[in-house]
């Protein structure tokens, strides 16, 4: 069964709350819908070291390949400081989402507006690396 954008953005407002964002305050959560229609959530997590913190859309990956999950078929990304901003995913995240992404693959933002953007990996990263 699919998951609904609604479901996806609950899911990843409800991790970003979870988030660890002492320096920043700016808080991030993911949530991934899988090609078996199973929801994969995660945050960002910063550390002192500021290079070696982690951002949500890699956890949220990183939980979906733990479960076994091959594609992302959706991802919701929802991110802010003491409110929801825009956030859209860093250019490490967006190689990360094409490596499981296909022209399918929808990449969800919800922003202070509460308007939903959707794109393509084609959009958000036109000249992608690929091992062919």
């Amino acid at each position: 069964m699919a998951a609904s954008e609604a479901e996806l953005f609950e899911k990843a407002a409800m991790v970003r709350e979870r988030a660890y964002a002492p320096y920043s305050k700016f808080r991030v959560g993911a949530a991934i819908e899988d090609e078996a229609g199973r929801i994969h959530v995660g945050c960002n997590v910063e550390n002192a070291a500021y290079p070696i913190g982690a951002c949500a859309e890699a956890g949220a990956i990183g939980a979906m390949i733990a479960e076994g999950g091959k594609k992302i078929k959706k991802i919701a990304v929802i991110g802010g400081g003491a409110a929801i901003e825009d956030c859209t995913p860093c250019g490490g995240c967006r190689q990360r989402i094409a490596e499981f992404a296909d022209k399918g693959t929808e990449i969800l933002l919800k922003g202070g507006d509460g308007e939903v953007r959707r794109y393509s990996i084609a959009e958000l990263l036109p000249v992608s690396f690929a091992l062919k």
